[in-house]
């Protein structure tokens, strides 16, 4: 199976949309190689990066989850990279 490696960044303008955030990021938790957050309080907003190495239709699906969610800003930058694929580095 190929997987690529993306970085979701992800803004919250509405609080209450925390949980339901954090619900699917842990729905889709295998796929997380890392995660940050910031709360940028002078503005009332909290940011929110998320590096995954998923497949592209696993990536595709929980950015569009997350998109849907009222208050919250999406987007993803994918590297160039695929596992699995023609170049991959070797091991």
């Amino acid at each position: 199976m190929q997987t690529r490696v993306a970085v979701m960044s992800i803004i919250l303008n509405d609080s209450e949309r925390a949980g339901e955030v954090n619900a699917l990021l842990h729905a889709y938790n295998e796929y997380v190689i890392g995660r940050m957050g910031i709360p940028y309080r002078q503005k009332g907003i909290y940011i929110i990066s998320v590096a995954v190495d998923a497949p592209q239709d696993a990536i595709s699906a929980l950015s569009g989850k997350i998109g849907r969610l009222s208050g919250v800003s999406i987007k993803t930058a994918y590297s160039g990279f695929v596992s699995g694929g023609e170049n991959e580095a070797p091991r």
